[in-house]
């Protein structure tokens, strides 16, 4: 098994996991919504963020086929005189096929990603953690954090 950054041949398979990850948590926000057209909007998606330098998409490969993925996007902040300014990571779809859990698949990967994120000085990754993935992050080395406050729109 490979853990690598995904290049823009894999974007085909990305859109099909982000689809079949959409269907299996929240099937009915893909209801009368066609494939065509979401292919269409996250291929553009994807292309754009693999060029961006902002966005890097880790995934897990075994014989050719993506079994998993992590998608982190890098935050700047903006500098201030005393502080070092590192980045932070915002980690999210979080996804591994369902033949491959309970494998430590998502384990091995995520490791992966918090190694290269210490390698590269970030501060820290952050994480909006669906319920039934609290246990996986805390596994993982993660925490809960009460800091971030948020207004919808």
């Amino acid at each position: 098994m490979d853990f690598r950054l995904a290049n823009k041949q894999d974007i085909k398979q990305l859109i099909k996991m982000r689809w079949d990850f959409t269907l299996e948590d929240y099937p009915k926000m893909a209801e009368g919504v066609a494939y065509h057209s979401f292919e269409t909007e996250c291929e553009e998606f994807l292309e754009s963020s693999l060029d961006s330098g902002r966005w890097f998409i880790w995934v897990a490969e075994e014989r050719e086929e993506i079994i998993s993925h992590i998608y982190i996007e890098l935050i700047h902040k903006v500098p201030r005189p005393g502080r070092v300014t590192d980045p932070f990571a915002y980690m999210t779809n979080v996804y591994t096929k369902p033949e491959y859990r309970g494998k430590s698949v998502g384990s091995r990967l995520i490791s992966t990603v918090n190694s290269w994120a210490e390698e590269n000085q970030f501060e820290f990754i952050i994480v909006w953690p669906s319920e039934t993935s609290i246990e996986f992050y805390g596994r993982n080395g993660y925490s809960p954090c009460t800091e971030p406050m948020e207004r919808h729109f």
